[in-house]
């Protein structure tokens, strides 16, 4: 008998049908990489959190979808990427605007773990590179924010990334590589200020 960890996807999926309890298994592998993807989508991490366990709740209801459903992981990052979608329009309608100050560093979790290895002053700066990075991110368009985050931070192929968004391959990728020169542009000086610094410490 396959241990549970031997099952695909889709034999998961199939299980659950019978046993909902199955469906345990597919957050166990697709918590942290959904959470990653929509969190740097919507940059709150309590929405993140929301959207995740909203996503496997539609999994869990909607069961009757499962024979058909050919890739597991494409369903999944579909019906998350569009609940973030979802809640940055409702933010524009309501003039969403955060307030108060970022909790990242109190709030660490399983999402991040903290590199207990580092310096204070290293991982100050670590904190900061990641953070422009981030903020980087937030401020792509829509369209290619989703491509490239989908692309390199969870590494799904374009196949499968023109799937979730339901375009081309053709338009994932030149989203994909529009977003990374807009990425390069943005985070041109902060490349610079790392690399000096590293050179001023050599």
């Amino acid at each position: 008998m396959m241990r549970p960890s031997e099952l695909s996807d889709k034999q998961i999926l199939m299980q659950a049908t019978k046993d909902q309890d199955s469906l345990a298994l597919l957050v166990q592998r697709y918590r942290t990489p959904l959470y990653n993807f929509v969190y740097r989508f919507v940059s709150d991490r309590e929405t993140a959190e929301d959207i995740v366990q909203e996503t496997f709740l539609r999994c869990l209801r909607h069961s009757h979808q499962y024979p058909a459903i050919e890739q597991v992981s494409t369903w999944l990052y579909t019906i998350a990427g569009n609940l973030a979608k979802t809640e940055l329009r409702r933010r524009k309608r309501w003039h969403w605007i955060p307030i108060g100050p970022n909790e990242d560093e109190e709030r660490s979790s399983f999402y991040e773990p903290v590199d207990k290895g580092q310096l204070p002053g290293e991982k100050t700066d670590t904190v900061r590179v990641h953070q422009s990075v981030a903020d980087a991110i937030q401020d792509l368009p829509e369209e290619f924010r989703e491509a490239v985050l989908l692309r390199d931070l969870n590494g799904l192929s374009y196949d499968e990334i023109a799937k979730i968004i339901d375009c081309p391959v053709g338009t994932v990728k030149s989203r994909v590589n529009r977003g990374r020169i807009r990425l390069q542009k943005m985070l041109h000086n902060l490349a610079e200020e790392v690399i000096g610094g590293l050179s001023a410490t050599a």
